[in-house]
Parts: C-alpha cells; sequence; structure tokens
C-alpha cells in the first residue's frame, strides 16, 4: 500500500462519513480555485466547519500548493488552532485568525473562503469599492460588507472588528487585502466567490472606458427574489455537481 493510500484510509477510518464528505467537498473547492487560477501560491485559505457538536474546522495543510490538497491532507483544528487530530502538516496563522472569527461567530458560515485575486484586490484598493455595473455586481451588493486592512492578520484584536463589518453578510472586500466569502457549504461560498470576483473582473474591463454606466437602485431592490428564481431556489446546488465532474476528468485525487 502507497504512503497516500494509507494516509487516506487511517484519516477516513478515524472520522465520521459526514466528516469525510466534508474534507472531500473542501479539498474539492482547493482544487477549483487552482483550476480558476485564483490561488496566490499557499498563503490563502479555505475553511469548513466539521459535522458535530465539537466547534472544529479543517483548514489547509500550510506550504502545500492548493493543487495539491486531498481530503485527508486537510487539518482539523479547534478555535484556538490546536490540531485535535494527527497531521504533519501545520496552518496558516494568518488564515487561522480570519477563520476562527468567522466561524466563532456565525453558526450559518460553515465554509469560509478567503483569496487574494489580483481583480478582488484591485477593486478592494478602489476608493468606492465595488461599483452597479453588472448583474454579477448587483447580486454580490445585495449582502456586502467591508473591512479595513489593519496588516497581516495576526492580530487578535482585529477578530471583533472584523466580524462585526461582517455582520450577516455573505461577500467582504477585505480593503487593500482581498476577497471573503462565507456559505453553508463549499459550494455555496465557491459560487458566491465566483460571482464576488467576476463582477471584480468586469469593474476593472468596464474602467478602461472613458464613461460607465451604472446599474439603477430599483434592479438592486429585486435582484435577490430574481437571482432565486433563475436558479430555481436551488443556487450552488445546480453548478456543483458539474463542477465535480469536470474535476474527476482532470484530476480525481482531491478524493484521497
Amino acid at each position: 500500500m502507497s504512503s497516500a493510500t494509507q494516509s487516506k484510509s487511517n484519516v477516513r477510518d478515524h472520522v465520521s462519513e459526514e466528516e469525510w464528505q466534508a474534507r472531500v467537498d473542501l479539498a474539492a473547492a482547493y482544487r477549483l480555485v487552482a483550476l480558476y487560477g485564483w490561488d496566490d501560491l499557499i498563503f490563502t485559505h479555505l475553511s469548513a466547519r466539521v459535522p458535530g457538536p465539537e466547534h472544529h474546522f479543517l483548514l489547509n495543510p500550510y506550504g502545500m500548493l492548493f493543487e495539491e490538497v486531498t481530503a485527508s491532507s486537510l487539518v482539523k483544528v479547534d478555535l484556538q488552532g490546536s490540531k485535535v487530530m494527527d497531521s504533519p502538516y501545520q496552518i496558516n496563522p494568518a488564515g487561522f485568525n480570519i477563520h476562527s472569527a468567522v466561524h466563532a461567530a456565525r453558526e450559518d458560515a460553515l465554509c469560509v473562503m478567503h483569496l487574494h485575486t489580483t481583480f478582488g484586490i484591485a477593486v478592494s484598493a478602489q476608493k468606492n469599492g465595488l461599483l452597479p455595473l453588472s448583474q454579477q455586481a448587483l447580486i454580490c451588493l445585495a449582502s456586502l460588507a467591508y473591512h479595513d486592512y489593519e496588516g497581516i492578520a495576526l492580530d487578535e484584536e482585529e477578530k471583533p472588528r472584523l466580524v462585526a463589518d461582517l455582520g450577516k453578510k455573505l461577500f467582504m472586500i477585505l480593503r487593500n487585502h482581498g476577497l471573503l466569502t462565507v456559505g453553508k457549504t463549499p459550494a455555496d461560498a465557491l459560487l458566491a466567490m465566483y460571482t464576488l470576483e467576476r463582477a471584480c473582473e468586469i469593474q476593472v474591463f468596464a474602467q478602461s472606458s472613458s464613461e460607465l454606466q451604472p446599474i439603477g437602485t430599483p434592479a438592486l431592490a429585486k435582484i435577490v427574489t430574481q437571482l432565486s428564481a433563475a436558479t430555481v431556489g436551488l443556487g450552488s446546488q445546480l453548478a456543483w455537481p458539474g463542477l465535480l465532474r469536470k474535476l474527476d476528468r482532470i484530476d480525481p485525487s482531491y478524493k484521497d
């Protein structure tokens, strides 16, 4: 038996089926972030709450490229950052600080995604932030928060301010830093990030024009209802199975 197979077997044998599914889904999200070119070497992070009464969550092994992340390599930690399952890997301390703050404050935020995409940072550095220039932007503006830059996220004192700024929103622009989304599943957080990243990309390209045509306020007021109707109320559940099929065709090792 190879070491990779042995590792997978050891982890899967010691977790519930629900946790293993959470691991597979989060590993898939990491691979999709890499596939779309949103990764920043090893310096961003996605997390998922482990099903069960304990407030444990999964983070990427620090130093592993997102295209290498697997279900069994994810590191399980508690809200103090202590590993609660043996792992040869460490976690990103800045990643822990951001994700532990959100997981502790938001019972509905079972998955938290934070990225340093080029377009996301470009918009985060603009005084007026995300503008109502596209349908994608309207979806995000319906539930968008901002948090001012305070340096690399290592300061415990920043956590309550970040949580207060996020409130109950699903999307957040971290000023001069990047993007953050939350969801009940990795699928939800990934679709939210896809939408926010696309909105930022469209804005940056649109700003190459001398004149912009913003969308009026009435459209923003009804976008949430329209989105639910357009996706038959399923949202990310429509796109996620296809994304997994795509990953399986390319490299199914995220399931290991």
